[in-house]
Protein backbone atom coordinates (compact mmCIF):
# COMPACT_ATOMS: atom_id res chain seq x y z
CA UNK A 1 0.00 0.00 0.00
CA UNK A 2 1.32 3.44 -0.91
CA UNK A 3 0.48 6.94 0.34
CA UNK A 4 -1.40 9.12 -2.12
CA UNK A 5 -2.02 12.78 -2.76
CA UNK A 6 -5.53 13.91 -3.70
CA UNK A 7 -5.05 13.69 -7.46
CA UNK A 8 -3.54 10.20 -7.25
CA UNK A 9 -6.32 9.06 -4.93
CA UNK A 10 -8.94 10.39 -7.35
CA UNK A 11 -7.23 8.60 -10.25
CA UNK A 12 -7.13 5.31 -8.33
CA UNK A 13 -10.83 5.60 -7.52
CA UNK A 14 -11.64 6.40 -11.16
CA UNK A 15 -9.87 3.16 -12.08
CA UNK A 16 -12.19 1.20 -9.78
CA UNK A 17 -9.64 0.67 -7.00
CA UNK A 18 -10.31 0.57 -3.25
CA UNK A 19 -8.64 3.49 -1.48
CA UNK A 20 -8.46 4.01 2.28
CA UNK A 21 -9.48 7.53 3.30
CA UNK A 22 -9.61 9.51 6.55
CA UNK A 23 -12.94 10.80 7.86
CA UNK A 24 -14.06 12.75 10.90
CA UNK A 25 -14.92 9.45 12.60
CA UNK A 26 -12.59 6.61 11.54
CA UNK A 27 -10.68 5.50 8.43
CA UNK A 28 -12.88 4.25 5.62
CA UNK A 29 -12.63 2.10 2.51
CA UNK A 30 -13.78 4.13 -0.49
CA UNK A 31 -14.83 3.22 -4.02
CA UNK A 32 -16.70 4.91 -6.85
CA UNK A 33 -20.20 3.35 -6.76
CA UNK A 34 -20.80 4.18 -10.42
CA UNK A 35 -18.15 1.69 -11.57
CA UNK A 36 -19.05 -1.95 -12.14
CA UNK A 37 -17.49 -4.27 -9.60
CA UNK A 38 -16.08 -1.55 -7.33
CA UNK A 39 -18.56 -1.99 -4.47
CA UNK A 40 -18.23 -5.78 -4.68
CA UNK A 41 -14.50 -5.36 -3.99
CA UNK A 42 -15.28 -3.62 -0.72
CA UNK A 43 -17.78 -6.29 0.36
CA UNK A 44 -15.17 -8.96 -0.37
CA UNK A 45 -12.37 -7.07 1.39
CA UNK A 46 -14.46 -6.43 4.51
CA UNK A 47 -16.03 -9.90 4.43
CA UNK A 48 -19.31 -8.00 4.79
CA UNK A 49 -22.64 -9.52 3.71
CA UNK A 50 -24.13 -7.48 0.87
CA UNK A 51 -27.45 -7.20 2.71
CA UNK A 52 -25.73 -4.37 4.67
CA UNK A 53 -25.69 -1.46 2.24
CA UNK A 54 -22.65 0.80 1.95
CA UNK A 55 -23.24 4.45 2.84
CA UNK A 56 -22.31 7.27 0.47
CA UNK A 57 -20.23 10.31 1.39
CA UNK A 58 -20.88 13.69 -0.26
CA UNK A 59 -18.77 16.84 -0.27
CA UNK A 60 -21.57 19.32 0.41
CA UNK A 61 -24.96 19.03 2.12
CA UNK A 62 -26.67 20.37 -1.00
CA UNK A 63 -25.77 17.21 -2.91
CA UNK A 64 -28.33 15.27 -0.86
CA UNK A 65 -31.11 16.45 -3.19
CA UNK A 66 -29.33 14.93 -6.22
CA UNK A 67 -29.32 11.44 -4.70
CA UNK A 68 -32.31 11.17 -2.36
CA UNK A 69 -35.91 12.24 -1.98
CA UNK A 70 -35.85 15.00 0.60
CA UNK A 71 -38.08 15.15 3.64
CA UNK A 72 -38.49 18.11 6.01
CA UNK A 73 -36.86 16.07 8.78
CA UNK A 74 -33.86 15.24 6.60
CA UNK A 75 -33.39 18.88 5.66
CA UNK A 76 -33.57 19.97 9.30
CA UNK A 77 -31.05 17.35 10.43
CA UNK A 78 -28.65 18.02 7.55
CA UNK A 79 -28.73 21.77 8.10
CA UNK A 80 -27.92 21.32 11.80
CA UNK A 81 -25.51 18.35 11.87
CA UNK A 82 -23.74 18.32 8.48
CA UNK A 83 -20.86 18.30 8.01
CA UNK A 84 -20.62 15.78 10.84
CA UNK A 85 -21.10 12.29 12.22
CA UNK A 86 -24.68 11.69 11.05
CA UNK A 87 -25.74 9.24 8.33
CA UNK A 88 -29.26 9.72 6.97
CA UNK A 89 -31.01 6.80 5.25
CA UNK A 90 -33.51 8.17 2.74
CA UNK A 91 -35.56 7.06 -0.24
CA UNK A 92 -33.25 6.95 -3.24
CA UNK A 93 -34.04 9.01 -6.33
CA UNK A 94 -35.14 6.57 -9.07
CA UNK A 95 -32.38 7.61 -11.48
CA UNK A 96 -29.59 6.86 -8.97
CA UNK A 97 -28.41 3.38 -9.92
CA UNK A 98 -25.47 2.93 -7.54
CA UNK A 99 -24.89 -0.71 -6.56
CA UNK A 100 -24.56 -0.36 -2.78
CA UNK A 101 -26.00 -3.64 -1.47
CA UNK A 102 -29.02 -3.76 0.79
CA UNK A 103 -32.30 -2.14 -0.26
CA UNK A 104 -31.95 -0.64 -3.77
CA UNK A 105 -34.75 1.83 -3.01
CA UNK A 106 -32.85 3.60 -0.22
CA UNK A 107 -29.50 5.31 0.21
CA UNK A 108 -27.46 6.24 3.30
CA UNK A 109 -25.83 9.67 2.98
CA UNK A 110 -23.30 11.55 5.08
CA UNK A 111 -21.38 14.79 4.65
CA UNK A 112 -18.21 14.34 6.75
CA UNK A 113 -16.40 17.20 8.47
CA UNK A 114 -12.85 16.04 7.61
CA UNK A 115 -11.40 18.57 5.17
CA UNK A 116 -9.14 16.15 3.30
CA UNK A 117 -11.86 13.66 2.39
CA UNK A 118 -14.20 16.50 1.40
CA UNK A 119 -11.50 17.84 -0.93
CA UNK A 120 -11.30 14.36 -2.46
CA UNK A 121 -15.09 14.18 -2.82
CA UNK A 122 -15.06 17.50 -4.69
CA UNK A 123 -12.76 15.85 -7.24
CA UNK A 124 -14.56 12.50 -7.49
CA UNK A 125 -18.21 13.11 -6.70
CA UNK A 126 -20.04 10.88 -4.21
CA UNK A 127 -18.15 7.81 -2.97
CA UNK A 128 -19.32 4.64 -1.28
CA UNK A 129 -17.33 4.60 1.97
CA UNK A 130 -17.52 2.18 4.87
CA UNK A 131 -15.34 1.83 7.95
CA UNK A 132 -11.92 0.27 7.31
CA UNK A 133 -12.21 -3.00 9.21
CA UNK A 134 -13.37 -6.57 8.72
CA UNK A 135 -17.11 -6.92 9.27
CA UNK A 136 -17.84 -7.05 13.00
CA UNK A 137 -14.35 -5.95 14.07
CA UNK A 138 -13.25 -2.64 15.58
CA UNK A 139 -12.68 0.31 13.21
CA UNK A 140 -9.14 1.45 12.38
CA UNK A 141 -7.86 4.90 13.31
CA UNK A 142 -4.67 5.45 11.28
CA UNK A 143 -3.19 4.87 7.85
CA UNK A 144 -0.60 2.55 9.41
CA UNK A 145 -3.31 0.41 11.02
CA UNK A 146 -5.13 0.12 7.69
CA UNK A 147 -1.92 -0.91 5.94
CA UNK A 148 -1.12 -3.53 8.57
CA UNK A 149 -4.68 -4.91 8.56
CA UNK A 150 -5.40 -5.09 4.84
CA UNK A 151 -1.97 -5.33 3.20
CA UNK A 152 -2.29 -5.36 -0.58
CA UNK A 153 -6.09 -5.62 -0.46
CA UNK A 154 -6.26 -1.83 -0.35
CA UNK A 155 -4.15 -0.39 -3.14
CA UNK A 156 -3.43 2.92 -1.45
CA UNK A 157 -4.21 5.17 1.48
CA UNK A 158 -4.89 8.88 1.70
CA UNK A 159 -3.17 9.69 4.99
CA UNK A 160 -5.03 12.26 7.05
CA UNK A 161 -3.42 11.54 10.41
CA UNK A 162 -5.24 9.76 13.23
CA UNK A 163 -9.04 9.65 13.08
CA UNK A 164 -10.25 9.22 16.65
CA UNK A 165 -13.97 9.87 16.30
CA UNK A 166 -16.79 7.48 17.18
CA UNK A 167 -18.81 6.00 14.30
CA UNK A 168 -21.63 8.11 12.92
CA UNK A 169 -25.17 7.79 14.18
CA UNK A 170 -27.38 6.24 11.47
CA UNK A 171 -30.99 7.40 11.26
CA UNK A 172 -33.58 6.09 8.79
CA UNK A 173 -36.16 8.57 7.53
CA UNK A 174 -37.78 6.18 5.06
CA UNK A 175 -40.91 5.49 7.14
CA UNK A 176 -43.40 7.43 9.19
CA UNK A 177 -41.12 7.98 12.19
CA UNK A 178 -37.31 8.35 12.36
CA UNK A 179 -35.61 5.11 13.34
CA UNK A 180 -32.17 4.76 14.91
CA UNK A 181 -30.24 2.07 13.06
CA UNK A 182 -27.02 2.74 15.00
CA UNK A 183 -26.30 5.19 17.79
CA UNK A 184 -22.83 6.61 17.45
CA UNK A 185 -21.36 10.03 18.08
CA UNK A 186 -24.72 11.82 18.23
CA UNK A 187 -27.48 10.84 20.67
CA UNK A 188 -30.63 9.66 18.90
CA UNK A 189 -32.83 11.48 21.42
CA UNK A 190 -31.21 14.78 20.37
CA UNK A 191 -31.65 13.96 16.69
CA UNK A 192 -35.27 12.96 17.18
CA UNK A 193 -36.04 16.31 18.78
CA UNK A 194 -34.19 18.18 16.02
CA UNK A 195 -35.98 16.28 13.25
CA UNK A 196 -39.32 17.56 14.51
Amino acid sequence: MIPLDLDAAAAALAAGKVVAVPTDTVYGLAVDPRLAGAVERVFSLKQRPDRFALPVLIAEPGEMAELAELTPGAERLASRYWPGALTLVLRRRPEVSFELGGDPLTIGLRCPSHGLVRDLLRRTGPLAVTSANRHGEAPLHSAAEVTAHFGTGVVAVLDGGRCEGRPSTVVSLTGGEPQCLREGDLAFSELLAAAG
